[in-house]
């Protein structure tokens, strides 16, 4: 008869790449879901002959927190799994502190990931998870993408995160852990109110009465994860035909643009701002709301560090030159995170934008099929005030200005956000 410990190996094996990464790194609190979590990872890793790999994150804020990663780090040994504990000291007082402790999370356990040259990370999110997840985003009035909350698989810059749990529930992995006889640790702050996440597990175990669980949750946001990817695939056909990639700008058909469903326009006008402007989060319905209402007007507009502006019969979406007017860097290296300027440098040669004062000393700008808003942000080498290159605003003398590969594919960006 097959247990149960077996079943929850065969469906956490079914939601993870095949094959596994050489490998494979696992982020691991010491709490119920991660704990089971590196447990059968850790079967399956010796099932497939990979090597697994264990971190703790640290976020200082508790006074047993050192105390937890080390009973982690013991287990880990225990089961032969080497273990390192990342520690965030950036908490300022702040903001809201479970945005900055999600963000540090991440950044370390990347960090971690690229530093052990692990091709993956799982974490250890439950269908408990995605249930909390998508009532927040609903409280939030969110669209078909956040209400499909978390994704199983998602990269967060060169590190593949998965989640294989998506659709165990905290309780059976609880049952499991106590019938293997592991133990875990308590998170006091999961009793916390002043969390909204808290207050939203609690208000979820009051809605079993009408049948709507954590399983049930987990797979409306399975459903509408399918919902997504179809929307977000005739987005990405939908923009082949009315947006064009020009030196790092976009350059939008204002006629074919208008045509598209709203859903799909809104879809292009996020993709666009995040492309260009790099930015982690979308910005916000409001927002985007009048971006699409001065693309239908022909309005000048700046949102989430972009620019729209027009020129004869065509859109632009730009990076805002205030966004950009601070950064500087040296030839070779990155500017504004997605541009590598290189050429005949000097001694003074440094990359700035090309802002008024660098649109002011050429003589042949207007030649250059975009509005004067696109060139003023684009990448320029200045020794002191001396304009010596501006090679998208056609004043190359021997320079070039590249897009990073990872930030080059708009059309594939579609598919990621």
């Amino acid at each position: 008869m097959t247990s149960d410990a077996d079943t929850l190996r065969a469906e956490i094996r079914a939601r993870l790449p095949d094959p596994l990464p050489r490998r494979l790194g696992v982020a691991v609190s010491g709490g119920s879901d991660s704990t089971a979590l590196m447990r059968l990872l850790a079967d399956i890793a010796q099932r497939e002959q990979i090597a697994l790999f264990a971190a703790t994150v640290d976020h200082g804020l508790r006074a047993d927190a050192a105390s937890e990663a080390a009973t982690v780090a013991n287990l880990a040994h225990n089961w032969g799994i080497p273990h390192e504990t990342l520690k965030w000291r950036g908490w300022d007082g702040t903001g809201n502190l479970q945005d900055h402790a999600r963000r540090a999370r991440y950044r370390l356990l990347t960090g971690w990931a690229q530093a052990n040259g692990l091709g993956a990370i799982a974490l250890g999110h439950t269908a408990d998870d995605q249930a909390e997840t998508l009532l927040m985003r609903l409280a939030r009035a969110a669209g078909v993408s956040g209400l499909s909350a978390m994704a199983g698989m998602r990269r967060e810059g060169e590190t593949l995160l998965l989640r294989p749990m998506l659709a165990v529930t905290r309780a059976r992995l609880r049952d499991y852990l106590t019938a293997q006889g592991i133990a875990w640790i308590d998170d006091p702050s999961n009793q916390d109110l002043r969390f909204d996440r808290i207050k939203t597990r609690q208000a979820l175990s009051g809605l079993t009465q009408i049948g709507i669980t954590a399983e049930s949750l987990s797979r409306v946001a399975e459903n509408l994860a399918q919902a997504r990817e179809a929307l977000a695939q005739y987005a990405q056909e939908s923009a082949a035909g009315v947006m064009r990639v020009m030196d790092g700008d976009l350059c939008v058909d204002p006629e074919g643009f208008a045509a598209l469903p709203e859903e799909i326009r809104r879809r292009l006008v996020v993709a666009a701002i995040l492309w260009v402007a790099g930015g982690a989060y979308p910005p916000r319905h409001g927002a985007v709301d009048q971006a699409l209402n001065a693309l239908s007007a022909g309005q000048r507009m700046t949102v989430g560090g972009c620019i729209l502006s027009f020129r004869g019969k065509k859109t632009w979406i730009s990076r805002e030159l205030n966004a950009v007017s601070h950064k500087t860097a040296n030839p070779g290296e990155p500017w504004d995170g997605r541009w590598i300027v290189t050429g005949p440098t000097g001694p003074d040669a440094e990359i700035r934008a090309l802002g008024d004062a660098g649109i002011l000393q050429l003589e042949d700008w207007r030649s250059v099929a975009k509005p004067r808003t696109a060139l003023l942000s684009t990448p320029a080498v200045w020794a002191g005030d001396t304009l010596l290159a501006a090679p998208l605003a056609g004043f190359a003398q021997g320079w070039r200005a590249e897009m990073v590969s990872e930030r080059s594919d708009f059309l594939a960006a579609i598919l990621s956000h």
